[in-house]
């Protein structure tokens, strides 16, 4: 029963999706994928790394490379290819695309946590328990680990995560003399004592994000997804939700936020002038201020995400990515001895030696990497911020099989929140209602 509703599930999201991620996910079970589906052991890992043979990988991380090299100095009977095939959707898209057309597939993909479930859901991924990746349950913090395991089932192994923190420019707060927010009730009032003081200024910019806006519901204490195989539930209506969309609609309502996308010239004209004093984003950040911010270094700082109950350290996730190994992959014991070493021990450090956030506690947890000064942020020790965040990430937070449908729809529902009078909680209620019809149209069971 559970086969035949997966196939009548992934043909239908062949015919009826835009995304050619689900179209080609019809094709990709076990029996065209070129895999068993049962797994190889950790006796045949070491067996197939001291034949040797080629593993290609398809990332554009790109720590990766340092990781290559060391694998193949390590294991010199290995050849490892590492292959850029796109970002995020463009690279899902040539994955599915090759394991429809049964060649061409990789034996390693870099895939996102909020789009490993459309994989995980289409079988086109091998179960990793088998190789020896269920020792790994206590590697990882909570929230990389609860995005890639499933019961007993292990679909991916996570190479970095994104616990959120609050940036903001010191500059501009110490000049109107506005304390920085431990909570989101202060958070609104900083937002209004900025634009007061210079109405250039805004406490953040946000157009609607969808990324952005479940990590804060997640954070609030918000679940509104749940997935047990094809049977899912949408509820934007519990209480996390409603924390968020009552703070975040009175910064629409009283227009405190920039009407500016966050990744465009204008959102880094922003953040260097300081017309946009704060973010609450990924630890995976400090880059990208470091090499598009260029003008405010020195300016920024780094806290803890405000909270909506005072006291409270409640956190969450916003981005990151794991690293699988897909059902057509050729060599899966190759594949696997790889993606273990790019995300744990060696592998992990050389990663994070390179800039990347880790997802392993014992790098979270050592002297180097929480004394590391952010010169940026003046000297900050910023990564003691970061490590606090990621224990605290709240867990059972779970993605749609099909978060990246979801997702591409979210501005033509909640979207409309930041350009007319409709509210955010009438946004979530026309994305909840979009996501279940689309569940079902691919065949889903979808409750509310």
């Amino acid at each position: 029963m559970r086969t035949h509703t997966t196939r009548r599930l992934l043909g239908a999201l062949a015919m009826a999706s835009t995304l050619a991620l689900t179209a080609t996910a019809c094709g990709s079970d076990a029996s065209d994928g070129g895999g068993s589906g049962s797994g190889g052991s950790p006796q045949d890992v070491k067996a197939a790394l001291e034949k040797g043979g080629k593993v290609t990988v398809w990332a554009w991380e790109p720590t990766l490379k340092k990781v290559a090299e060391d694998f193949e100095k390590k294991y010199p009977k290995v050849d490892v290819e590492l292959v850029n095939a796109g970002t995020g959707d463009k690279q899902y898209t040539a994955l599915q695309n090759a394991m429809a057309a049964g060649s061409g597939a990789p034996d390693v993909a870099q895939v996102e946590y909020y789009a490993l479930g459309q994989f995980t859901i289409a079988k086109s991924v091998e179960d990793l328990a088998g190789y020896g990746a269920g020792k790994y349950g206590t590697t990882f913090t909570p929230g990389p680990w609860n995005a890639v395991a499933d019961d007993k089932a292990i679909h991916a192994l996570p190479m970095d995560s994104g616990p959120m923190a609050f940036f903001y420019n010191k500059k501009v707060f110490d000049k109107h003399g506005i304390a920085v927010p431990t909570t989101w009730d202060e958070y609104v009032d900083a937002a209004r004592a900025l634009h007061k003081a210079d109405p250039k200024v805004f406490i953040t910019n946000d157009t609607g994000d969808a990324g952005a806006t479940t990590s804060l519901i997640w954070q609030a204490g918000g679940r509104p997804y749940k997935t047990a195989g094809t049977d899912v539930t949408i509820d934007f209506g519990d209480e996390g939700t409603k924390k968020y969309t009552a703070t975040w609609q009175k910064l629409l309502d009283e227009k405190l936020v920039a009407p500016i996308s966050s990744w465009s010239d204008a959102w880094y004209k922003g953040l260097a002038d300081g017309s946009i004093a704060t973010l609450s984003i990924g630890a995976w950040m400090p880059a990208n201020f470091t090499s598009g911010v260029t003008p405010a270094s020195g300016d920024w700082r780094v806290a803890p995400l405000p909270q909506w109950t005072k006291g409270a350290k409640a956190s969450a996730e916003n981005g990151g990515s794991s690293l699988a190994v897909p059902k057509a992959a050729k060599n899966k014991e190759l594949a696997y001895a790889f993606a273990e070493f790019a995300t744990t021990g060696a592998g992990a450090s050389s990663r994070v030696a390179e800039g990347a956030f880790p997802a392993t506690r014992a790098d979270l947890k050592s002297k180097a990497f929480l004394d590391t000064p952010f010169p940026y942020f003046g000297g900050q020790k910023a990564n003691q911020i970061f490590a606090e965040s990621a224990a605290n990430v709240g867990s059972d937070w779970s993605y749609l099989p099909y978060q990246v449908y979801a997702n591409s729809v979210f501005n033509d529902t909640v979207g409309k929140a930041y350009v007319s009078p409709t509210t955010l909680t009438d946004g979530l209620t026309a994305w909840q209602e979009a996501s279940v019809k689309y569940g079902k149209d691919q065949g889903f069971t979808v409750g509310k």
